[in-house]
């Protein structure tokens, strides 16, 4: 091995991309307009996050907001529009499941019937899905935060 093309992370320091700077920089405009950022500071927070080199840049940015900021995240009306959304895709697939279930049942003629074991499985997903937005958990921008902004993570 070269010690030229030695290619190791500086410091444990790694580059951040430019989606993770616009996912800040979103996390930002949502607290703007929450409220939480007035504009002046919500400017400066959003010029650093583009000017960001390094993901250990951007933990500051957000550290001071409830939750990262993904509070503020889950809360605009494209996230709640897009958790609608999953939901009923959600229950759409258990809807057709429980019919195709239930038309093999009729066709196979058996006395007990069996689909209402897969369906209680099925439709208890559907609940903890359901009640997962109530409790504050499972809007879809939290599956696309970076592990590095989680609430708790060094």
């Amino acid at each position: 091995m070269n010690p030229e093309n030695n290619w190791s992370v500086p410091n444990g320091r790694i580059r951040t991309s430019d989606q993770e700077r616009e996912k800040i920089a979103e996390i930002l405009r949502a607290a703007m307009a929450e409220g939480r950022l007035n504009l002046e500071e919500g400017e400066e927070r959003l010029a650093a996050a583009y000017a960001a080199k390094y993901r250990d840049d951007l933990r500051p940015l957000t550290a001071d907001l409830p939750d990262g900021g993904r509070r503020a995240l889950a809360d605009t009306p494209e996230a709640r529009q897009a958790t609608r959304r999953h939901l009923s895709r959600h229950a759409g697939f258990v809807v057709f499941v429980g019919l195709v279930l239930t038309g093999i049942w009729a066709l196979s003629h058996a006395v007990f019937f069996w689909p209402a074991i897969p369906l209680f499985f099925l439709v208890m997903g559907l609940a903890r899905h359901a009640g997962m937005r109530r409790r504050g958990f499972g809007h879809p921008y939290a599956e696309r935060l970076a592990p590095w902004n989680a609430p708790g993570h060094r």
